[in-house]
């Protein structure tokens, strides 16, 4: 199952990485696709790499939605790069 999931910026490494925050884990994620972020910013993550960056409203609905839906934490666990047994 492929899924993306809105993150938050935690941190700027360089010109293409980035800590970001995924419901309470930080993972470092390829941020080369896209320009201007900063710290705060909320981006689209698919597959470690930040794809599209998105207000705060909408990485809040779509994160509510996903959690109501009994989807966030699958959703965080692939992030993280965990597989399901």
């Amino acid at each position: 199952m492929c899924l993306a999931i809105p993150v938050r910026i935690e941190a700027l490494l360089d010109e293409q990485t980035a800590l970001a925050e995924i419901g309470g884990l930080r993972k470092t994620i390829s941020i080369a696709l896209l320009d201007d972020l900063q710290v705060g910013d909320y981006v689209i993550l698919h597959v470690g790499f930040a794809l599209q960056k998105l207000d705060e409203q909408e990485a809040q609905r779509t994160l509510a939605l996903l959690a109501s839906l009994g989807q966030l934490e699958a959703a965080r666990q692939a992030a993280a790069g965990v597989v399901p047994a």
